[in-house]
């Protein structure tokens, strides 16, 4: 098995698949996560090869398009890694990490198992906060078609999967009931390290917004 053009392929179709989209969830989020997975690895003993594929594949059929089925994602990667005649054991590992590696609700636990799965994840988590972070979520959430703000709203904390699949509160939520956290549920230093500074951006966009809402900072 050619590994280096097993990569290029998979980047090939994933770009293919995904490019143009226009909620946050497009090729270039996938380019970034993969290109932080790659970085984030280094520092760790992990299988690069797992990780590229895990990362390049983590969001060809995400749950919040394919009426909630988290199954397709991993069927899909599934089925191309076999395309590509990839041995057995790392495509159960890729279609494992792509199963795993979504933030589920606040109160729900994380079941991610290899050091893989944990790069990819803190790679995808990554690319949810900050700058990046803060853009996304509003695309999402014009696509979605919900408020930006409602104060009358608040954020929730989701116990279950599926109450977090099923949420429909303001995107300003979505910073409390997801992306708030997310600092601290990374599980690589590197990861841990990056997502501080990106917290702390979140916290002073969100202590602007509010002034600006309540026109504090009007001449």
């Amino acid at each position: 098995m050619d590994k280096e053009s097993v990569i290029k392929q998979t980047e090939e179709y994933v770009r293919k698949t995904l490019e143009g989209e226009g909620t946050g969830h497009d090729w270039w989020h996938v380019y970034r996560v993969w290109k932080n997975a790659i970085h984030l690895c280094k520092g760790e003993d992990a299988n690069m090869f797992v990780v590229q594929l895990g990362a390049l594949l983590h969001d060809i059929a995400d749950w919040k398009f394919n009426g909630g089925d988290d199954s397709v994602g991993p069927r899909l990667a599934r089925e191309w890694l076999e395309r590509l005649q990839v041995e057995e054991e790392v495509i159960a590992h890729v279609c494992e990490i792509i199963r795993e590696v979504s933030f589920k609700g606040a109160g729900v636990k994380d079941r991610m198992q290899t050091i893989e799965g944990m790069v990819v994840q803190d790679a995808d988590r990554l690319d949810a906060i900050g700058a990046i972070g803060i853009a996304r979520t509003f695309a999402y959430g014009g696509y979605k078609g919900r408020e930006i703000y409602n104060p009358d709203i608040k954020p929730e904390r989701h116990e279950t999967f599926e109450q977090y699949k099923t949420k429909t509160g303001p995107s300003i939520n979505h910073f409390y009931e997801k992306l708030l956290l997310l600092k601290d549920l990374m599980n690589t230093r590197t990861a841990k390290d990056i997502a501080e500074q990106r917290h702390q951006f979140m916290e002073q966009y969100l202590d602007k917004f509010y002034k600006e809402w309540e026109g504090e900072d009007s001449c």
